[in-house]
């Protein structure tokens, strides 16, 4: 104050002049680069928005302050038809045995869910000529079956040839049968040892006998008996 006093009461000097100016010229500039730098807003981190989705209707609602239900969307349309369609109810002893049966059906997936033995007659006919092969053919050695039952379960299934069997075929057209009783059949036919077999039999049956005695008496007179 006493400074700018003094300054009115007299002339001023160049120096003060030269002073007032560069006050004025540095308040200018502060002035202006206020002006042209504004204090910059905090930023903020901007958080992306969430996809909801569609957002489901409750099937509640309030209607005169009282809850009510919409009661077509308690259940679906599948369920509905099963609950309006009548119920078979069955006895749970037979339901037991059924699932038995059908479980017993196979002998299971560790023996490639072999099926049940389908006893026919012919295939009665066959197992029994197996069990008994030793006596068809006594001079091969077959190894003795431990079980004389027929199986529970049993496949009977036909070999294919392939395109190299047609000349080396185990066995030629007219000699393959069907059935096993086809082939013992074809092989007496051609060999005829049962027959010689069953004479065999009755011949040491019959000896002793009357008939036996008088056949023999024949045979040594040379003449022909007759029953």
């Amino acid at each position: 104050m006493d400074q700018q006093g003094d300054w009115e009461d007299s002339d001023l000097s160049d120096s003060q002049v030269n002073s007032l100016l560069q006050r004025a010229e540095q308040r200018l500039k502060n002035s202006e680069t206020t002006r042209n730098h504004p204090a910059k807003a905090p930023t903020w981190q901007r958080i992306s928005k969430l996809e909801t989705g569609v957002i489901t209707q409750p099937y509640i609602s309030t209607i005169n302050r009282i809850a009510r239900t919409d009661s077509s969307r308690l259940l679906s349309s599948r369920d509905r038809g099963l609950s309006n369609s009548p119920r078979r109810v069955e006895d749970p002893v037979k339901l037991k045995a059924r699932v038995v049966k059908e479980k017993r059906a196979t002998a299971g997936s560790d023996f490639f869910d072999m099926p049940r033995t389908n006893l026919t007659p012919e295939l009665k006919t066959d197992l029994r000529l197996i069990q008994m092969r030793s006596v068809l053919d006594p001079h091969r050695h077959y190894k003795k079956t431990s079980k004389a039952s027929i199986p529970q379960y049993s496949q009977v299934g036909t070999i294919i040839e392939g395109p190299t069997e047609y000349l080396t075929s185990r066995l030629p057209n007219k000699e393959r049968k069907r059935t096993f009783v086809e082939e013992v059949l074809a092989n007496e036919t051609s060999t005829g040892r049962f027959k010689n077999k069953y004479n065999d039999v009755q011949a040491s049956k019959t000896s002793g006998r009357k008939a036996f005695y008088k056949k023999l008496k024949a045979k040594r007179s040379g003449g022909i008996y007759k029953r």
